[in-house]
């Protein structure tokens, strides 16, 4: 199994003022898969504490995969794509180009999204929108693709149909 950490990047969620549903759709996606969620958190729209969280999770926590939600678009505090470039070792651009591609298909919107994945260590993480359905329809879009990448960056065995 791979094991991933959800991290919602919202002020409102993070005051309590608005119920977290994303990471929900984000479980219910993975569901069926190689995949155990193993941390979730939510944080304001601050890159300190964004990148605090990132550097634990893939560098002491063994996180594979960490799926970021929230902070992805225009307005003036949306910085999760910044932080998370700061953390990355190498960037994997063709994630997200496949997640906005897909999200196209539905609305000209996807092309406002700002995210950005990457690898640092052993772990892969990918920015996702923060609605629930733009996180979910993203992650399904390289949901085909991610278990071998997961397999390349964590050097842990994998085979189509199951996971060694």
């Amino acid at each position: 199994m791979f094991r991933v950490g959800i991290l919602t990047v919202s002020d409102k969620g993070f005051r309590g003022e608005r119920e977290d549903t994303t990471h929900l759709a984000l479980r219910e996606a993975l569901k069926g898969g190689p995949y155990e969620v193993v941390a979730y958190e939510v944080v304001p729209d601050e890159p300190p504490m964004i990148k605090k969280v990132l550097r634990l999770w893939a560098d002491r926590e063994g996180v594979d995969l960490i799926l970021t939600n929230g902070g992805t678009g225009l307005s003036p505090r949306d910085r999760t794509p910044e932080a998370t470039r700061e953390v990355l070792e190498r960037e994997v651009p063709g994630l997200p180009e496949l997640m906005r591609l897909r999200g196209l298909e539905k609305t000209p919107m996807a092309a406002l999204s700002r995210g950005v994945a990457g690898v640092r260590g052993k772990t892969l993480i990918l920015n996702l929108p923060g609605s629930p359905r733009g996180a979910r329809e993203s992650l399904e879009a390289v949901l085909p693709v991610l278990p071998h990448a997961l397999s390349l960056v964590t050097g842990k065995a994998w085979k189509e149909g199951h996971h060694e």
